[in-house]
């Protein structure tokens, strides 16, 4: 069972990052280690050639792997990206949504370690590793 609910998940998000507000952010759902957000594409969004641009998929990486975390620790709001690596797949196109979806492989008392696919439609676009320090 999930410590946190995709609401009170975007509330942390938007005290601690104000501009949250504006991604319009769509957390589809948010359990114990997991969790499955979605970005709505606007222009903001692109690079040249109708193509999603890294630091967005990025972005969207750690926080689902952020809401991951705290779906298993609780909002714990000073659990902080250590490490994360982001391998890009295919060309991430502007013609769905943008998907991630997280879960964690290992939790300890200090980090936890998690994966995060993106995707656009059903195609995989993206995939990240990265790891969270727990205070």
């Amino acid at each position: 069972m999930s410590k946190l609910t995709p609401a009170e998940f975007l509330a942390i998000l938007e005290r601690g990052m104000p501009s949250a507000h504006a991604l319009n952010l769509d957390v589809r759902s948010i359990e114990h280690g997991s969790a499955t957000l979605v970005l709505p594409v606007d222009a903001s969004h692109l690079r040249p050639g109708a193509t999603l641009a890294g630091p967005t998929l990025f972005m969207l990486a750690d926080l689902a792997l952020y809401a991951a975390v705290m779906g298993a620790i609780g909002p714990v709001e000073n659990a902080v990206t250590t490490s994360m690596t982001l391998n890009f797949l295919r060309r991430a196109g502007a013609e769905a949504p943008l998907r991630a979806e997280a879960k964690l492989l290992k939790l300890g008392r200090r980090l936890a370690v998690g994966d995060v696919s993106l995707y656009v439609g059903d195609a995989l676009v993206a995939h990240a590793t990265g790891t969270y320090s727990i205070p």
